[in-house]
């Protein structure tokens, strides 16, 4: 019943002495316009579940990125409804600012038991800082809570009238876990540098535990052994992070003398295998600094231990502990 519906009734109930009880059915049913139906509408926004299925980042730039989401929203169906389309933003819910960092456009929906809400749109970076924070926050945790939150109208089946309601919805999403769990299963050291100074080559598996999908585009890493002498730069092309599984082809140019001095020592003269670290330098996109993604890995390390003795057969050289080396071909790593 509109505004308009609403004073018609009024009139009519206003011909001839108005009686107690019409007083009270009339207000009655203004309360009920005004007041009942907006708090049940209300109530049926708070009580809907949304669950997210996936999301992925693509197209990413310096101050925009395609953003994609598949979800579900779950509601009581009992009342039907029909919600305009309306803009909400996503901020890290337990970060005390809660300072927004992205809009995202909701489509029109209903109040069906399920409706199915998958958007794709163009996303600019509302604030930079904002954006580095929750992409740390996913890197280094296990879950985290994704906060969506907006503004729209409600129009209830039968009524006319639409009614704001405010839409707020906090998921709980698993995280990247620091990317713990990374591999090196193949390396390949060069006797020579190639063009780009790279003289050590091998295939890193990453693993993404979340519902997020990361474009980065070419990552840079700091490689650090033993937790701290710097002995290179690692790089991956082209990084395109899916959830499950990940491969990579990586390149490094790693200073040849501390790695062959510490893998003639104990423990790891025995199995050949060396402990390091990568700490994030750069990551770009189409020519474009990824400053939210180079923030986060920057601000940690993620240990990696890579069977460097295996690579070093392969070149003819033996390791040995006691700090000697017996060689078939070469003495030197070069």
């Amino acid at each position: 019943m509109s505004d308009k519906e609403a004073a018609v009734f009024d009139q009519r109930e206003s011909h001839g002495r108005t009686t107690r009880g019409q007083k009270a059915k009339r207000h009655c049913v203004r309360w009920w316009i005004f007041v009942g139906i907006p708090r049940i509408a209300q109530s049926r926004v708070n009580a809907a579940e949304l669950t997210i299925q996936g999301i992925a980042l693509s197209q990413t730039q310096a101050d925009n990125f395609t953003l994609s989401i598949n979800s579900t929203l779950k509601a009581d169906s009992s009342i039907g409804a029909v919600f305009d389309p309306f803009d909400a933003v996503m901020y890290l819910e337990d970060w005390a600012p809660q300072t927004p960092y992205a809009r995202v456009r909701f489509p029109r929906t209903t109040s069906a038991a399920e409706t199915v809400v998958n958007i794709t749109q163009f996303t600019e970076i509302l604030d930079q800082n904002a954006f580095a924070v929750f992409n740390t926050w996913f890197l280094l945790n296990e879950t985290l809570n994704l906060s969506v939150e907006g503004d729209t109208h409600v129009k209830v089946s039968g009524i006319s009238k639409k009614f704001p309601v405010h839409f707020k919805k906090t998921v709980n999403m698993p995280g990247l876990s620091n990317l713990n769990g990374t591999t090196v299963p193949e390396s390949r050291v060069s006797l020579t540098a190639d063009a780009q100074g790279d003289n050590f080559f091998g295939t890193v598996t990453i693993p993404n535990r979340s519902l997020i999908g990361f474009e980065m585009g070419n990552v840079s890493f700091i490689n650090y052994m033993l937790g701290e002498e710097t002995v290179g730069t690692v790089y991956i092309d082209n990084m395109k992070l899916a959830p499950g599984l990940n491969n990579y082809s990586m390149r490094a140019n790693i200073t040849q003398s501390p790695v062959l001095d510490a893998i003639q020592q104990k423990p790891y003269c025995e199995s050949g295998v060396l402990p390091f670290q990568l700490q994030g330098l750069n990551v770009t996109n189409h020519g474009q600094y990824l400053p939210y993604y180079a923030v986060a890995l920057g601000s940690t390390n993620q240990s990696v231990d890579i069977d460097v003795g295996a690579a070093l057969s392969a070149l003819g050289v033996t390791v040995q502990c006691s700090n000697t080396t017996s060689t078939k071909r070469s003495t030197e790593w070069l």
